[in-house]
């Protein structure tokens, strides 16, 4: 099996995270990851042929690319070192939630596992990376999240904040001044027609957010957020 580069596993990294959205479909498009990685067509067809021949994944015309076993280990164990080392920069350097993700990508394709796994250690061993996804464990198992986006929720109901899913820095610093983060409680008070704003009830306070946004935010119930 050929050695993976930090660029393999950036690619392997994000055809998982985009099949994991999926709901159990394994192909994504190659449009698709050429979106989430901001590169050219040719580039990713290139890495494709790259990695099929690796062994990492398979392409089916008409239908997409799917990682292998092999490649879906190799995806997790970069998602792993990825999610600890933002742990790390938030919880033991006190970086902002923000501002980690790049940083992330860098450290994590070249630290050891040794080293990252003392980052765990520091961190606390968490279980969720500070935009609430799931840290997938040593030996390549990824904890199944069942969530939904805010803006699908019903007025009335009491959830907790899941997941984020942006690393818009803009939007991440919004969220936390309205004090939406993963783990945060509140009820769906209103929740306007035509895509209007929602009005929540957080800490004894009223936050209003746009439909939008709410997109990014991922909620589910209380028990199912410490089941993870």
């Amino acid at each position: 099996m050929t050695s993976v580069s930090p660029a393999m596993q950036e690619y392997l990294a994000e055809a998982y995270r985009l099949a994991y959205y999926q709901d159990g479909n394994r192909y994504i498009s190659t449009s698709a990851l050429a979106e989430a990685l901001n590169v050219s067509a040719p580039a990713v067809t290139r890495m494709v042929q790259r990695l099929k021949d690796a062994g990492y994944l398979e392409h089916e015309p008409y239908r997409g690319i799917c990682l292998t076993p092999a490649g879906e280990r190799e995806a997790l164990l970069s998602i792993r070192r990825h999610r600890l080392v933002e742990r790390f920069l938030v919880d033991v350097m006190r970086f902002g939630w923000h501002e980690v993700h790049d940083d992330a990508d860098a450290l994590g394709a070249y630290v050891s596992d040794v080293v990252v796994e003392r980052m765990a250690q520091l961190a606390g061993n968490p279980r969720r990376c500070p935009h609430g996804e799931p840290i997938p464990t040593a030996d390549g198992v990824m904890p199944r999240v069942n969530d939904f986006p805010l803006n699908q929720a019903q007025p009335g109901s009491d959830l907790v904040i899941s997941r984020v899913n942006t690393h818009d820095a803009d939007k991440l610093q919004y969220l936390d001044s309205l004090g939406l983060r993963p783990g945060t409680a509140f009820r769906l008070v209103e929740r306007a027609p035509f895509h209007g704003p929602l009005e929540l009830w957080v800490e004894d306070d009223v936050r209003v957010i746009g439909h939008e946004l709410a997109g990014v935010l991922r909620v589910c119930t209380p028990e199912e957020f410490e089941r993870v």
